[in-house]
């Protein structure tokens, strides 16, 4: 319904007007989409703030309002007669030949009625974002999936998407990790593939232990440091190979999700790093403070009522992740080729980093490298947590591993799925049910997150998330199997506009529920909130149901089958394309 609505909002401020060409001020007819079915489609809600400038009843200012609308063909042809409700009140219902029109369009468009934007801008989406040396776990679990669901909704509208994986691949860890490799397997320095550094948390872990216990240990690390951050051929080569063999780690884990990134890790922006704290000089923000250079951030406190400092460059000279997200920001907006020319920037990361980078973003705006009219926002989001409500951990109290998470909801849907042929009597190939298997796992669980308000923490069940009845990503596949199947059934009957015909209350329901789909994504698109999207698809299939439930379909009337059929293709169609911007595979037969 977004053009409609466009439309009529169009209609209404020409209207408005007509009606009131004493009033200066911007006329805003406060379209929305209306509360109740009762109420019609829309409702405008200006006539109200214009009472009290107009000295009149708010009812006679919506009466005007719609005199003047009753005379524009183009209102009238999109429209049934409006309702005055209320203080004053238009309560709006589309014209149900339109409506049948809007679906018969859908029908043959591959975008569902979505339009592309009319002005593309490039937008960076930071997310993912692990170490080097460390295992993903269920923390990146959320930035990795939220950022693939909101970068597949603005790639759909249109936008040139870059996909940013910012990893932890530089810093003062990387000195004690190198010395390690350089004592217990020196030979993958000289020879290719001569060591194969097999579990790196465990190799992580050995080094850090060394580095806590032994002070010689610690010292050459810290020599290392300066090494590398110097361009010691051999520091490099050993980075570079503690570097690969996490990529290849990484890389497992994204191609089973089916992330696609581009990799660009602290390292990328260190020759930049110089150029902030000369920026910042520039732009007079600097301070020194203890020797430290800083900017004071305006009206952010500490405890003690003095401005919070930004530190960009410690008292010893070395930078930070700030002075590190001051050169990213520079880079991202920067004009091409020293830039990636970005009018949106996105980070996905945990609200924990909320206070980090709203001192990050105001130094910059301050600074003046974010151009007129581009958006910088920080995307966070709450903890993973267990169904005790406390941080998800294993019983051993480590933090949970993603490759093990993933394995886990797996073979939970592989028993499941078996119990269920079995209940049946049904007889499946092996690679059926793997297969199956796979693709509802792993759809569980990245639906039960991204159908969660980001916001907020969220408890970790795959009870919860593997149920085939509720909000979860099993009964919307399996909704979709079964709605396909329907219209497979009915034949390959191609209704036309001609033909659309809708009679009943349910089928109506439905092709309203099914005309809201490009207004969700235009505000996922805005809002960057994939839970808007998830809601969504389960209330169509809800109101799919009713209609299924109550109307009958393979064995309705001649006339009403094919249109009937029609709304079956769209909902699958529509299902099908919205799992798919949440990053989550459909399937066939279950």
């Amino acid at each position: 319904m977004l053009s409609l609505s466009q439309s009529l909002d169009a209609q209404l401020r020409a209207a408005m007007q007509r009606a009131f060409p004493e009033v200066d001020a911007g006329l805003d007819p406060q379209l929305a989409p209306a509360s109740k079915p009762e109420f019609g489609d829309f409702q405008a809600n200006g006539a109200l703030p214009l009472a009290k400038p107009l000295k009149q009843a708010p009812r006679q200012i919506a009466t005007a309002i719609v005199e003047q609308l009753q005379a524009d063909p183009a209102f009238t042809d999109l429209c049934l007669e409006p309702q005055i409700a209320g203080p004053g009140f238009i309560n709006l219902t589309i014209r149900p030949e339109r409506l049948a029109a809007e679906v018969s369009a859908r029908l043959g468009d591959e975008r569902l009625g979505v339009p592309a934007v009319e002005n593309p801008a490039p937008v960076v989406v930071d997310f993912s974002s692990p170490n080097i040396a460390k295992e993903m776990h269920v923390g990146h679990l959320r930035s990795t999936i939220i950022g693939d669901s909101l970068a597949r909704v603005l790639e759909f509208r249109g936008h040139p998407v870059l996909r940013l994986n910012h990893v932890g691949d530089w810093g003062t860890q990387f000195g004690m990790l190198i010395t390690h490799l350089k004592q217990v397997a020196p030979e993958a320095l000289d020879t290719a593939d001569a060591v194969d550094l097999g579990d790196l948390v465990a190799f992580y872990r050995e080094a850090k232990k060394r580095f806590d216990d032994d002070e010689a240990f610690q010292s050459t690390s810290r020599e290392e440091v300066v090494k590398l951050q110097g361009g010691d051929p051999v520091s490099l080569k050993a980075w570079g190979l503690l570097c690969d063999q996490s990529r290849r780690e990484f890389q497992k884990i994204y191609d089973r999700l089916d992330i696609r990134l581009s990799e660009r890790g602290e390292s990328f922006y260190n020759p930049f790093l110089p150029a902030v704290i000369d920026g910042l000089k520039a732009a007079e923000l600097l301070v020194t403070d203890d020797g430290a250079q800083c900017v004071f951030l305006e009206g952010v406190q500490g405890k003690d009522g003095k401005p919070l400092p930004v530190i960009v460059q410690k008292s010893d000279g070395g930078f930070n992740y700030a002075t590190t997200d001051l050169a990213a920001i520079r880079y991202r907006f920067g004009a091409a080729p020293e830039g990636d020319g970005a009018r949106r920037v996105v980070y996905v990361t945990d609200a924990g980093q909320a206070n980090h980078f709203a001192g990050v973003f105001q130094v910059a705006k301050r600074a003046g490298w974010i151009p007129d009219g581009a958006r910088l926002e920080h995307v966070p989001f709450g903890l993973v947590q267990g169904e005790d409500g406390k941080k998800l951990k294993t019983r051993a109290g480590d933090t949970v591993r993603l490759r093990d998470l993933l394995d886990e909801a797996v073979e939970r849907a592989e028993t499941d799925l078996r119990s269920r042929l079995k209940e049946e009597e049904r007889s499946e190939s092996e690679e059926f049910i793997q297969h199956v298997a796979g693709t509802v796992g792993l759809a569980a669980v990245k639906y039960a997150d991204l159908s969660q308000n980001r916001i907020t923490n969220y408890q970790f069940s795959f009870d919860r998330m593997l149920a085939l009845q509720g909000n979860t990503a099993p009964y919307l596949l399996y909704a979709v199997v079964r709605i396909a199947g329907i219209a497979r059934k009915g034949g390959d009957l191609a209704a036309t506009n001609a033909q659309l015909q809708f009679s009943e209350p349910q089928e109506w329901a439905l092709v309203r529920e099914l005309l809201k789909f490009d207004a969700v994504i235009a505000e996922v698109e805005e809002e960057l909130l994939p839970n808007r999207l998830c809601s969504y698809l389960f209330e169509l299939s809800q109101v799919f149901n009713r209609f299924y439930d109550q109307v009958p379909v393979l064995k309705a009337d001649p006339e009403a089958l094919a249109s009937r059929l029609a709304l079956c293709r769209l909902t699958a169609d529509t299902l099908r394309l919205g799992l798919g911007l949440l990053g989550i595979a459909t399937l066939d037969r279950m």
